[in-house]
């Protein structure tokens, strides 16, 4: 009965310690901007069931992904043995679900999770040997300080001394099960010491570590067998406080982060509601500026893009707790891969530290004290997020669908609409743009050039390929079947001109009635979009 009230004190202790410590992350989660990421329910649980249970987008690194899914299937697996071990500790029993009649199948679960188990040492010693010995380059770039390298360090050398705690609790058992036999089949009577360890289970890893324990008596091996019991239901408790303050949190959080995933496309952003609004009041003829309602004077004022994380959304700060720190971002990242200082991976990291600091600073209302910090400049600085071409690819690569990209574009938001900074390249793209309608110092007027070098060669003949304007088919009273959009490095880019000139000729050839815009074309707004100005990417999109 003490051991059994021990027990429960135990597992209450961590089970409340992990609570606790659920509640602040949430409570540092909710800090957040609201987001609604509850449509498309069928879709989210398709991606969840995919990308988190299936490990679809592990397994793409083909030997770190198979290394990856035996840890996460033993690891599921055999917390069917954990919950036995609790149920026992609980009753007092001793391999509680060996009495409900499973026979021949409770041995082959036994002997499978052994096996699962041995997947589990064998992968992460292979892990060890990967960030240790061989130093793969990924998880030494300069974010991966001490703590992050102890972290995941600590995790492997853990699971494999539970895993050698499991096999040791195993084989002793084995072995007094055994004794207990032979007891029985000369016709003595059992003690009360051995009566728990009835013929149940079959221990074919286990087995390989007899040799260690024969020489012991009944009585050693009983006190080896508690102590490796106990030994491994605490460490897994241990791991349960430990984990939510580690990388390896991503262990539950891979999954509601997959289900409330980004389902556009990845290059696709988000629209500033407040811009969106002024800007149609701007480019309305008929709009009313004083028929607007009244701001509210109670209102918190509109901020443009991120400076801090308060600032950001509640699935951005979930997915700085959702990061596995793996790596695979930073690895593909062409900014990182050409020796600039952006590091994807960093991001998240930095977002969940600062959402860490902030988090033991919430004021009595629950809201965020000025600590004279933010994300922006004191973890984040400007030349990281310039580095950024917003390609998508650490997106593309992350495991678990995080989303580094909307956190770069909203801090540039942040610097370009409310501390109106940027590089001096970006500055001129901008202030192209505005005057020519292109990112280049090239007159709106010279959009149509293209047109004037493109001809149609015959045996005969060089003549022009006729080339019509939106404007000129109005005018004349028809209609395009097809618009083409030719777009700014279409018209002025001499490589790109090569492929607008070659769609012209395929057009033409099969008899296509399309029309352009001319110079009455401008530019996309794309680049100013990507660069945080949302002023003028909205702009030109109306415009256009």
């Amino acid at each position: 009965m003490i051991a059994q009230i021990a027990f429960v004190l135990v597992l209450a202790t961590g089970i409340f310690l992990f609570a606790k410590r659920i509640r602040e992350i949430r409570r540092n989660i909710g800090i957040g901007r609201k987001e609604d990421r509850t449509d498309r329910s069928s879709e989210r649980w398709k991606t969840m069931i995919s990308v988190a249970l299936g490990q679809s987008k592990m397994v793409k690194r083909p030997v770190s992904g198979f290394l990856h899914l035996l840890v996460y299937v033993g690891f599921v697996l055999i917390n069917i043995e954990v919950l036995e071990i609790i149920i026992d500790g609980i009753t007092g029993q001793h391999r509680i679900f060996a009495h409900l009649g499973l026979g021949a199948a409770y041995n082959f679960l036994i002997a499978c999770f052994e096996v699962l188990a041995l997947g589990v040492l064998v992968s992460c010693v292979i892990f060890l040997i990967r960030r240790n010995v061989l130093r793969i380059k990924r998880f030494h770039l300069k974010e991966m300080t001490s703590w992050p390298k102890s972290d995941a360090n600590i995790i492997l050398v853990a699971e494999i001394v539970l895993m050698f705690a499991l096999f040791s609790m195993n084989a002793t058992d084995s072995i007094l099960q055994e004794r207990a036999a032979e007891l029985l089949s000369a016709g003595q009577a059992l003690p009360e010491s051995l009566s728990h360890y009835i013929n149940a289970g079959s221990f074919p890893i286990s087995s390989w570590l007899k040799p260690l324990y024969n020489g012991m008596s009944t009585e050693g091996l009983i006190a080896t067998e508690r102590f490796m019991w106990w030994f491994h239901i605490i460490g897994i408790l241990a791991f349960l406080v430990y984990v939510p303050y580690s990388k390896h949190f991503h262990i539950i959080m891979a999954f509601p982060n997959t289900y409330y995933s980004k389902l556009e496309p990845k290059g696709q952003m988000t629209n500033m509601e407040a811009v969106t609004n002024e800007v149609k009041l701007m480019l309305d003829p008929s709009a009313d500026p004083f028929a607007q309602p009244a701001p509210d004077p109670n209102a918190e004022p509109v901020k443009f893009g991120a400076k801090d994380v308060q600032d950001l959304t509640w699935k951005q700060l979930f997915d700085s707790y959702t990061c596995t720190e793996c790596g695979r971002c930073s690895s593909v990242c062409p900014a990182n891969q050409t020796g600039k200082i952006l590091s994807p991976r960093k991001i998240m990291m930095d977002t969940r530290d600062r959402l860490e600091e902030v988090g033991k600073n919430l004021g009595a209302d629950g809201k965020p004290q000025d600590d004279g910090k933010s994300l922006l400049h004191d973890y984040i600085s400007e030349e990281e997020l310039w580095a950024c071409t917003t390609c998508n690819a650490c997106t593309e690569a992350c495991p678990v669908n995080i989303d580094p990209v909307g956190i770069i574009v909203d801090l540039r938001r942040h610097l370009i609409m409310e501390e109106s900074k940027s590089p001096e390249s970006i500055t001129a793209m901008f202030n192209n743009m505005e005057n020519n309608g292109a990112p280049w110092a090239f007159p709106a007027a010279d959009r149509g050039k293209w047109i004037d070098e493109l001809k149609l060669k015959t045996s005969d003949m060089a003549e022009m390929i006729k080339v019509p304007t939106m404007a000129e088919m109005v005018a004349s009273g028809e209609v395009p079947e097809v618009l083409f959009w030719v777009g700014c490095s279409g018209s002025f880019d001499d490589r790109a001109k090569k492929i607008t000139k070659a769609l012209v000729r395929i057009l033409h050839h099969c008899g296509v009635k399309f029309a352009v815009l001319g110079a009455e074309e401008s530019c996309t707004g794309d680049p100013a979009k990507r660069a945080g100005n949302e002023f003028l990417f909205q702009m030109q999109a109306m415009q256009n």
